[in-house]
């Protein structure tokens, strides 16, 4: 897959896409969930033959600029969402800087001289309730009277459901901030992850015979409430399964927050090496241990709960 990011600017581009028009699926895309899914299945199913496949998105969450303190965490990095869309077939990827000049287009500036003038679309591919341009005042349908104009299309594309509710990145954030990655799970329609490079800790976990892995997880990246979890734990194309604890380490007076994993059966050793933890499963809260012997016998009764069938 193709990654821009600025929009092209060149008259070689533009004599491309007239022998090979894209068709562009347009949103934020955060955590890729099941409807998400359905854009880009229908953004597929409306290429024609000899045209590309695109998805246009935002570095930031465009809140990041509207609202600055009201960002959103992300449910996908920015590499798992680029991820995600090679996985599923699409050609390109516009990845833009949403700020001032981008907020203030007025939605027939968007349609005209972003996905029409500068990348050459033939076909805008929304979710039903896409708002667009300036103070969000254009829609699917003045979306598609405005493209019909031109000899051009845009389509919409129904809400996906789960439960009779509809699915939207902010019902997944609203599941893994309540700790039921289960659900999140569900409205993703794949596992929620957390991938992170494999750096030094405390080393306490080796001392008290349980070595765990001390996960740098990007800033952005959502995670589950503090506490302690099962997981699926991926390296090098094997599943481990085993523990992770999210939190600050009360009984060791522990200040930062950190992402702890402890995998079964593994050995050797994990430092400066990726791992992709799945399958987040609620055990336990975090808590503050008398001693470090209650700890031990707690981390023992925690690692039972591996051996339950919720890993594949």
């Amino acid at each position: 897959m193709k990654l821009h990011y600025a929009l092209p600017d060149s008259a070689a581009y533009r004599a491309e896409r007239l022998r090979h028009p894209l068709c562009v699926a347009v949103g934020v895309f955060d955590g890729f969930h099941l409807g998400h899914q359905a854009i880009v299945r229908a953004l597929l199913q409306a290429r024609r033959a000899g045209e590309r496949t695109a998805v246009l998105t935002f570095a930031q969450h465009p809140t990041a600029f509207l609202r600055p303190g009201d960002v959103p965490a992300q449910i996908a990095t920015h590499a798992e969402r680029v991820n995600a869309f090679a996985r599923a077939g699409v050609d390109e990827m516009f990845v833009l800087t949403f700020d001032e000049a981008f907020a203030s287009l007025s939605p027939e500036a968007f349609l005209d001289d972003v996905l029409v003038g500068a990348m050459g679309a033939r076909v805008m591919v929304v979710g039903a309730n896409f708002r667009f341009g300036a103070k969000r005042v254009g829609d699917l349908a003045f979306a598609q009277v405005h493209l019909r104009a031109q000899g051009r299309e845009a389509i919409g594309v129904p809400n996906a459901l789960l439960d009779g509710e509809r699915v939207s990145s902010t019902r997944v954030r609203v599941a893994i901030a309540g700790g039921d990655v289960a659900l999140a799970d569900r409205l993703l329609g794949t596992p929620y992850i957390v991938r992170g490079t494999v750096g030094f800790g405390a080393g306490r976990g080796h001392d008290l015979g349980f070595p765990t892995a001390n996960m740098i997880v990007p800033a952005e990246k959502m995670l589950p409430p503090d506490g302690v979890y099962t997981i699926t734990g991926r390296h090098e194309g094997r599943d481990y399964p085993g523990l992770v604890s999210i939190g600050t380490n009360p009984t060791f007076d522990g200040t930062a927050r950190t992402v702890e994993a402890w995998l079964l059966d593994f050995t050797g050793s994990l430092y400066g090496e990726e791992l992709t933890l799945r399958d987040f499963r609620w055990v336990r809260e975090q808590k503050r241990f008398d001693s470090v012997e209650a700890l031990l016998a707690q981390m023992d009764l925690d690692a039972a709960a591996v051996t339950f069938p919720t890993f594949r």
